[in-house]
């Protein structure tokens, strides 16, 4: 069974490559793989879908 997690993360105007690249390896670490990225269409991320296995 898998569960799945949604966040917007606030990246800021400086430095958002880096943030993003360290706020998805937090999450790797914990488990979580990437499902989707979604963009708001001008460049800035809008929000991640993360999953994983619930039974772990």
């Amino acid at each position: 069974m898998k569960e799945y997690k949604v966040l917007n993360p606030a990246l800021g105007f400086r430095n958002r490559i880096q943030k993003l690249e360290d706020f998805l390896n937090t999450h790797a670490r914990e488990g979580w793989h990437v499902k989707s990225i979604v963009d708001n269409g001008h460049g800035s991320v809008f929000m991640i879908v993360f999953e994983r296995d619930k039974n772990r």
